[in-house]
């Protein structure tokens, strides 16, 4: 809405009353809107900091999930390498011993694969109602076919009611038409599938599909599953996985290729890829650190006095996060000579807070005292042992922060932000309030001294009126 304020002197009074109204308005409105506006600045900052503390526990808690990941080992104490990793790869746990083994894989463990008979109608097919039982390994699992159903829709069905099982269903086309063909992630001797209960998709143990099939022809393609053969150091080894984690204790083979192929497993010490794992956690573990220090440190002046300050300044949450990781620091591990981060060189800096981190004390702990066996005990628990120290130090660390990154209502800065959101709002209502009232105020000031200056001018007008009636009195009295 324009503002009511009529710029410029008035007529009858000779006043800025425009001026004066403005002045009236902007002394009623100050404080409460400096209020306001202090408000909302400390309010935008402090929905910045929650954000970033936000950002930065989850990354923190994406490392820590990174670093204890069991699939991609991180604090392994012995590191295992192959001269071929066509042939196959290694991975050593801390109960691997130093060594070298000569491995020769000469063929890989397969899954089953079978197909039924032919199918002329193609896709479309019917096919009768009931259950299908599909059998693996002496287990039957069965898959139920309803009224209507069709080739496709049988391999839908297998594909939801089997595939978590590891089975899968597919439709292949051949000059005699279309067969269901069926596979599994199971490998080894032992694991064909066979089926029944179901008209035309009928694959009967030891059935195989030949090398020229007809349109009649159902059963295994190729040859049966088998197991994997391999020889290390010449000792003859089966194994029904090609994820081999019995034969050398200690190590965990993972066969890539057969055909007689030849490669060479040497295990030592895993000293850089510890060091390398520790520098992760030292680094995101930091990083949080320096977040908060930024959050909450304010700015001094040249006589190292504080002036303006930070987003957090002051503020206990701040504060709360950093005691919660510190607390998992001092924590005893479960190891018997490696129970503190000090022993690996991991020092906290008495005037930032952050983790630092000796390399060369690393590795001479490695060198003398033989630790890296006991490193991976200590980040990532001992199942074998009790209390905190069975968890280890990454475990304790994700549950510390855990109460601060859980989303919704439970979670500590979740619920902050919902606070600080509710904040911003009811500033904004007080600012249209503010606003509303001042522009009530605006127009009332302002017709009052419209009003007044009306008035003056009037009066001015009767004076000017009787004054000039005196003055023609007065000339008409000296003329006689």
């Amino acid at each position: 809405m324009a503002s009511p304020i009529l710029p410029g002197t008035g007529l009858g009074s000779g006043l800025d009353t425009g001026a004066i109204v403005k002045a009236l308005v902007n002394a009623d409105k100050a404080a409460k809107q400096n209020q306001i506006d202090r408000q909302t600045t400390t309010n935008t900052a402090q929905i910045s900091g929650i954000g970033s503390l936000k950002s930065v526990l989850a990354n923190f808690q994406t490392a820590i999930k990174n670093l204890g990941n069991t699939q991609t080992p991180q604090f392994l104490g012995y590191n295992a390498t192959s001269a071929d990793a066509k042939v196959l790869t290694a991975v050593a746990s801390n109960t691997a011993v130093n060594g070298t083994y000569v491995i020769k894989v000469s063929n890989l463990a397969t899954s089953s694969k079978v197909a039924t008979a032919a199918f002329a109608g193609g896709t479309s097919s019917a096919i009768a109602s009931g259950t299908l039982n599909i059998t693996q390994n002496g287990v039957s699992s069965s898959v139920t076919i309803p009224a209507g159903a069709t080739l496709q829709s049988v391999r839908d069905a297998i594909n939801t009611q089997q595939g978590a099982n590891g089975f899968s269903a597919n439709i292949v086309t051949d000059s005699f038409g279309s067969r269901l063909v069926m596979g599994s992630t199971a490998t080894g001797a032992g694991s064909d599938i066979t089926l029944s209960g179901i008209a035309g998709l009928e694959i009967n143990a030891g059935q195989q599909m030949g090398t020229t099939p007809t349109a009649t022809s159902a059963g295994a393609i190729g040859d049966f599953a088998k197991d994997a053969n391999f020889t290390v150091d010449g000792l003859a080894l089966t194994s029904k996985s090609n994820k081999v984690d019995a034969a050398i204790s200690g190590l965990t083979l993972n066969l890539v290729a057969g055909g007689d192929a030849t490669t060479t497993v040497t295990v030592g010490p895993n000293s850089d890829g510890l060091k390398k794992s520790i520098q992760a956690f030292v680094d995101a573990y930091n990083q949080v650190v320096t977040s908060v220090n930024a959050l909450t440190k304010p700015t001094l002046d040249d006589d190292g006095k504080p002036t303006i300050a930070a987003a957090l300044t002051g503020d206990p949450l701040a504060r709360g996060i950093l005691a919660s990781i510190r607390s998992p620091l001092v924590t005893t591990g479960a190891g018997d000579k490696l129970t503190v981060l000090s022993q690996l060189g991991i020092t906290t800096n008495q005037k930032t807070g952050a983790l630092d981190f000796d390399s060369t004390k690393f590795t001479t702990a490695m060198d003398t005292q033989k630790l890296g066996g006991e490193v991976q005990k200590l980040f990532l628990g001992d199942p074998t042992a009790t209390g905190d120290a069975a968890k280890g130090l990454l475990t304790r660390m994700n549950d510390a922060i855990t109460p601060y990154t859980v989303t919704g209502s439970e979670g500590i800065l979740d619920a902050r932000s919902t606070s600080l959101a509710k904040a911003k709002s009811n500033l904004a209502n007080q600012q249209l309030a503010l606003d509303r009232r001042i522009e009530t105020l605006t127009a009332v000031l302002t017709k009052k001294y419209n009003d007044m200056d009306s008035l003056v001018g009037k009066l001015k007008a009767t004076a000017s009126n009787i004054t000039s009636m005196f003055e023609a009195m007065n000339a008409q009295k000296n003329a006689s």
